[in-house]
């Protein structure tokens, strides 16, 4: 179950679904990416580079680090997945990263596509993935399951998963060719698209749910806000006509 929480009166989404680690996904209250920024820090707009770094000192001191331990990847719709790692601080196309050292923070940024925090209690690991369409059709969220299973010694039975804020069934509109590379993905698609007045929509959130059922995940907590329709509380890039800021998904382990 998702609920909504406070640091210094500016509000996260959490589940109820993890309780030993620190997982939440950020709302526009307290906005820690904004792509307008160029990446080599030209100072083209200083109230919004503070208000960026502001919100980030925000988040560390309530994950309890270093600001400069709180890490995020350069997301470019891909498949690959890395390790983040103390004193490396870039990580290019980059869509999903593990968790395994407690002194750092990781946070990926979203505004439609789907973000899936995942969380193993049991080895104390975790992880957080971009799942646009093409992360999805390339089955991210899985992959990065496998990592874990595979190189930290996680059991698919230990491992939570919970599914943010996301452009929702209701508005999520494809093409045919987005549709059969998604159908590719699991073995069971019924129910997770519809024919609307001759227009397809697709349930991106429950087709990253049915993967990771089929990857051995008993616990997925699903966040029921669409994000065109909670445009008020998430950045919604369809519905804002291409807005650079989004909301993320933190990760901090216990």
């Amino acid at each position: 179950m998702f609920y909504f929480e406070n640091i210094e009166n500016k509000r996260i989404l959490k589940s109820d679904y993890i309780k030993g680690a620190n997982a939440f996904f950020t709302t526009r209250d307290i906005c820690i990416c904004d792509k307008s920024i160029p990446p080599e820090g030209n100072d083209n707009n200083p109230e919004l580079i503070r208000e960026i770094s502001t919100n980030k000192e925000i988040i560390s001191t309530y994950l309890k680090i270093e600001n400069t331990n709180l890490l995020s990847p350069i997301q470019t719709h891909s498949a690959n997945i890395e390790k983040a790692t103390k004193n490396k601080t870039s990580y290019p196309d980059t869509d999903a990263l593990i968790l395994t050292d407690k002194n750092l923070g990781i946070f990926l940024n979203f505004a439609d596509c789907t973000p899936i925090i995942l969380y193993d209690e049991t080895q104390n690991i975790g992880a957080i993935a971009h799942a646009g369409w093409r992360g999805t059709a390339q089955n991210i969220a899985t992959k990065t399951v496998q990592k874990m299973i595979n190189e930290y010694n996680s059991t698919p039975q230990n491992i939570i998963a919970i599914i943010g804020p996301a452009i929702g069934f209701c508005c999520y509109n494809v093409g045919q060719d987005v549709l059969e590379q998604l159908s590719k993905t699991v073995s069971n698609f019924k129910g997770l698209y519809e024919i609307r007045q001759g227009n397809i929509f697709v349930d991106l959130k429950n087709i990253n749910k049915q993967q990771l059922i089929e990857a051995g995940l008993e616990k997925i907590d699903v966040c029921p806000y669409c994000t065109v329709h909670s445009n008020e509380t998430f950045f919604s890039y369809r519905n804002e006509k291409g807005t650079p800021k989004r909301h993320s998904a933190v990760l901090k382990l216990k």
